[in-house]
Formats: C-alpha cells, structure tokens, sequence
C-alpha cells in the first residue's frame, strides 16, 4: 500500500494510532526490525535528520525508510531551523517511501536547544511560523509536527497553537512537558487536551505511557487520536500488542521473566555489530537496560549491578540472576509501583 494511502487509513480507523517515539541512536532499523516480532507500532518516526546548509540525508537513518521492515508506514523526522535547508531535506525525503514529513519542535537535549534547533526554536514563534509556512508549502505529502508545550513556560503553547493551526499540518504529536522540564516532571496533560480542542488536525499524546492503564487514562484525559510510546517499547516490546488486547477487551499477554530474557538476548543479537569489540557492545546494552530494568525489580539493584560488568559472559549472568524464572512481570514498572503504594492516595504518574 502507498505510505501516504496507510497514513491516511490508520486516520480513518475508529482505533487509537500507536506511534513509535523516535529516539536518537536507539529506534534504529535493527530496533525496529526486533519491535516488529512484539506486535511494534501502527506508525514509526525515524531517529531525527539533523539539517543544515552542509547536511545531506544520513545514511543509517535513511536505510530504516528505504529497507522499513516492519511493513508499517514511516514518517521522516527532521530537525534545523535554516529554511532553505529544510525545504531542501523535505523534498529530498518526499522522493523514498515516506508516510509524512515530520519537523522535530521538542528535543529537550541542551547541545541541541542551544542551537535553536529542536525544543529551542519554541523560543521564537515567529521563526516557527515561517519555518512552517514554508515547508507545509514545499512539501506535498503529508506534513506534521512534534512538540513539546514550551520551553520553559507552558504558558506559549497558547501562542503555539494558533501558528500550529494555521499551516494546515496532518498530524500533531504533543509532548506534554516543557522543554526545561526534560522527562522529569509530571506530564500536563490538560496542555494536550487543549490542542485537541483547538487543532483542525488530530493530536497525538506523547509523555508517560508507560503500560495499558496509563494509555487509556490518557486517551481519556486528553481525548487524543492516538499515544506515542518511547521508553516504555524499550523496556516492554509488548506494550502495543497490549494496548490493542486491552482495546478489544482481549486478555492481556503478560510476559515471564525468562520471555524478557529471550528479548534481551535478541535485542543484542540485533543491535550490536560483531564487528566491534565486546566492551562496547555490553556497553551499548546497559543503554536499553537502564529501561528495562525498571520493570524487573524495584530497588535498583539489577540496574547497579549491570552498570558495573564489562563481558557478554557477566552481562548474561547477571540478566539470568534476575530474570531466568517463569513469574510474570508486571505491566507497570516496578519502582514505579512501588512508589505508588507506599504513597497513599498519589496519582500513577508512570513513567515511560
């Protein structure tokens, strides 16, 4: 099926659109690839291309649209704030088999932000009016836009939206944070109810969605058309097939340890080159394991003790310690439970 023509019928559907949040040096093609045997996402956004005047298409970035293996569309990110150079990746992207173009308007990282790129460029509405004036005029196919809801007040994201609804984009995704609040805050999710109601366009929630409970509170909170899901695919590649069980009011497949085992030891066949020394490839996992491991014991302590290995043998021995039994895990993560239960009466705010 044509990209544009899957795009739009994913839109049409009466079901919530499950998108795979881009994540720099991590939803890589090899992630994609893997998340696709879980039940992966209806939609997935690339790693972002960074654009400037000397820029050209990445390579890497670009083999996960022209080898997609997950036989769902893909929508290309990009992230620069010089017109020219954006126009230019738009219409080199529109030429590979893209479901949208995507302009990145929330990287919270500060070496990006200070370049008023990504998150920064909420700084300057009126650079982002023109920058998206631009590109919805160059780019004829499907156009959307990622953003958080400030940069450190949230109180522009009503000046934001008026310019988000006049450049008649395709889809909005919404990060419900500022960029200064990074992952660490509660998310506002009344922000992301607001341009729900304001936008002409439907609107994704992003930020927290960690598990089927906390998607469907979202769903409900914000009335959004569909979630994206970062962090949580990391630590449970299970999460969309989930969301679709709960949807149809299915059972809900909760996976063993030894199941989160088997996927970690696939995530390392996957993502790391044999080419490259072992050290590096274990280091690579404690990457993907920071996640994971918040959803296998709640007092840190498998995550300290990978953070100290440096061999595959040690990596595996210590995963096995924790996780080679046939006890279910949790769908929320663990410390975050936690958390919650000692808190009398607190609001689940999981993380994700």
């Amino acid at each position: 099926m044509n990209p544009h023509t899957a795009l739009h019928t994913l839109l049409q559907s009466g079901d919530p659109l499950l998108l795979l949040a881009p994540m720099q040096d991590v939803t890589d093609l090899p992630f994609w690839q893997l998340l696709t045997r879980y039940g992966g996402a209806d939609l997935c956004v690339t790693e972002y291309f960074r654009v400037h005047p000397d820029s050209r298409l990445d390579p890497d970035i670009l083999a996960s649209i022209t080898k997609n293996p997950t036989g769902r569309p893909v929508v290309a990110q990009m992230m620069g704030n010089d017109i020219p150079s954006l126009v230019r990746a738009a219409k080199e992207l529109e030429q590979h088999p893209v479901a949208a173009i995507d302009l990145n308007l929330g990287c919270p990282v500060p070496v990006v932000y200070r370049k008023c790129a990504g998150g920064g460029l909420l700084r300057d509405p009126e650079r982002v009016d023109s920058i998206l004036g631009a590109l919805r005029e160059a780019v004829t196919i499907p156009f959307t836009v990622k953003t958080r809801i400030g940069f450190d007040d949230p109180s522009v994201f009503e000046q934001m939206l008026p310019i988000y609804a006049r450049h008649s984009l395709d889809l909005l995704t919404v990060h419900g944070r500022t960029v200064k609040e990074m992952y660490r805050s509660e998310v506002h999710y009344e922000y992301i109810a607001r341009a729900v109601a304001a936008m002409p366009c439907p609107v994704v929630a992003n930020g927290n969605v960690s598990s089927v409970h906390s998607a469907e509170e979202v769903l409900n909170l914000t009335g959004a058309r569909g979630l994206m899901i970062g962090r949580a695919a990391i630590r449970n590649p299970w999460i969309f097939q989930q969301i679709r069980q709960h949807r149809r009011s299915e059972p809900i497949y909760q996976p063993t340890g030894r199941e989160v085992l088997e996927y970690i030891q696939a995530l390392y066949e996957a993502v790391c080159d044999p080419q490259v020394r072992e050290t590096s490839q274990v280091q690579k996992m404690k990457k993907y394991l920071t996640y994971i491991s918040d959803g296998v014991e709640p007092t840190g302590q498998f995550q300290h003790s990978i953070r100290r290995v440096i061999t595959k043998a040690d990596f595996f021995r210590i995963c096995g310690e924790y996780l080679d039994h046939d006890s279910p895990i949790p769908h929320v993560p663990l410390r975050m439970a936690t958390a919650v239960g000692v808190a009398a009466g607190s609001a689940n705010s999981d993380e994700g």
